[in-house]
């Protein structure tokens, strides 16, 4: 598996070790997991059966303003 060598500060260092600490994961698992989130972003499991669980009557889709509410927009 290939390498990466990292610089960072010692202020960094000391929170990447706590982070990987509380999730009981080595440093290099750690900084390889975020690294990988930011790469290829998804949603947590299970994401989708959320759509339509809120049934609070507070939760209605607002009226679309009039166009005349618009701003005043200069023509290019």
């Amino acid at each position: 598996m290939p390498q990466i060598s990292l610089y960072i500060d010692e202020s960094t260092l000391k929170k990447v070790e706590y982070a990987a600490q509380k999730e009981h994961v080595s440093i290099s698992k750690w900084v390889a997991e975020q690294i990988r989130s930011r790469l290829e972003p998804s949603y947590p499991q299970d994401f989708e059966s959320l759509f339509g669980s809120i049934s609070d009557s507070s939760w209605v889709r607002p009226q679309d303003a009039p166009f005349a509410a618009d701003s005043w927009r200069e023509t290019l």
